[in-house]
């Protein structure tokens, strides 16, 4: 086990490594699933004329690839950011949603459903857009609230996220029950996750995001290691934890963002994926950021395939299938731990 050996920079290098040989493997294996069957051979076979349109390549590189990209980055964003939340607040049951995200993007949806706007933006739809600003703007809104309350007062930061949460729930269902039918339709389908087909711009766009996302928070996981241990002992050896926590919530909550902006709420995925990979590998953020992100993005591939193909030719929400699967799973997670670390029931 990864947990009881000196963390090097060989041993992290060939764990991502193999992680992302797998990542690519089980993408390609996806691509091929699904309830129109295609043949990888026919996929790149040339036609013999530009009016006969390939069937096998229209899906698997107009459909298929690009939403398999998407899940790729989703899961990835929600993962990495999971580990960072439950590290710096100190909670194991803390999410990428914890601060309010999801209420925020699921007000700032139904906002642009109910307004009836039909513009793009960079090729994403009001939904999209209104659901990233509402994202953005929630979570600093908690931010500030905690602060405000405290300048270390996780306790705080928390129940900022709690209140703002309930309330912004509170306003989007009162939006729910005035809203049409055909409105209250999608944006149901929304708030329970769901992954469709992207431009390529826009995955390129956000897999440069997400990366950068991660990169940064690996750049300072060794100061994570020691702030989410002991906030005091980090001030005492130099580390400004203030600057950390917030560049660690501000990129956190920036990936989120873009998520959910691309899929929705998608549950589960940066709450179980970060708990498995800490009991595997360890709490050490150099190892758990890029681990988990790798981690992440295989599940909600494995997932949104499953979502395609289990009852096709109709699709599930991705949301559905990650919480059949990770609500159990969480469950025997927090069993285990609860078991090898003795917590005490009082």
């Amino acid at each position: 086990m990864g947990t009881n050996k000196l963390l090097t920079g060989k041993r992290l290098a060939g764990r991502v490594a193999f992680l992302l040989v797998l990542l690519v493997a089980v993408m390609f294996v996806c691509s091929l699933l699904g309830a129109e069957s295609v043949s990888f051979k026919k996929v790149f076979s040339s036609t013999g004329s530009a009016d006969v349109i390939n069937p096998d390549y229209e899906i698997f590189i107009q459909v298929r690839i690009p939403r398999i990209v998407l899940a790729a980055i989703v899961g990835a964003a929600l993962a990495c950011s999971g580990a960072v939340f439950q590290g710096l607040l100190r909670n194991p049951l803390a999410d990428p949603y914890i601060l309010g995200i999801s209420s925020g993007a699921g007000l700032g949806a139904i906002i642009a459903v109910i307004s009836g706007f039909n513009w793009t933006l960079w090729g994403r739809s009001p939904v999209a857009v209104f659901a990233f600003a509402g994202a953005i703007g929630t979570v600093w809104l908690v931010w500030l609230i905690g602060r405000l309350a405290g300048r270390s007062n996780v306790t705080g930061l928390l129940l900022a996220g709690v209140v703002v949460n309930a309330f912004f729930s509170a306003v989007i269902m009162f939006l729910t029950s005035v809203a049409k039918s055909d409105q209250v339709h999608s944006t149901i389908f929304w708030l329970m996750g769901n992954i469709t087909e992207e431009e390529w711009l826009v995955l390129w766009l956000s897999v440069g995001c997400v990366t950068a996302g991660v990169v940064a928070l690996f750049y300072i996981s060794p100061q994570l290691n020691v702030i989410s241990f002991a906030e005091d002992d980090a001030r005492s050896i130099g580390i400004n934890t203030i600057a950390v926590e917030t560049i660690a919530f501000a990129v956190a909550a920036a990936i989120t963002a873009v998520a959910v902006s691309l899929s929705g709420l998608v549950g589960f995925v940066g709450l179980i994926v970060p708990h498995g990979v800490r009991l595997l590998f360890g709490p050490d953020h150099r190892q758990l950021l890029p681990v988990s992100a790798i981690t992440g993005a295989i599940f909600l591939v494995v997932c949104d395939t499953a979502a395609r193909i289990v009852v096709a030719p109709a699709q599930l929400p991705v949301g559905v299938v990650t919480a059949i699967v990770g609500g159990p799973f969480f469950l025997i997670l927090l069993i285990r731990h609860a078991r090898k670390v003795g917590w005490p029931v009082k």
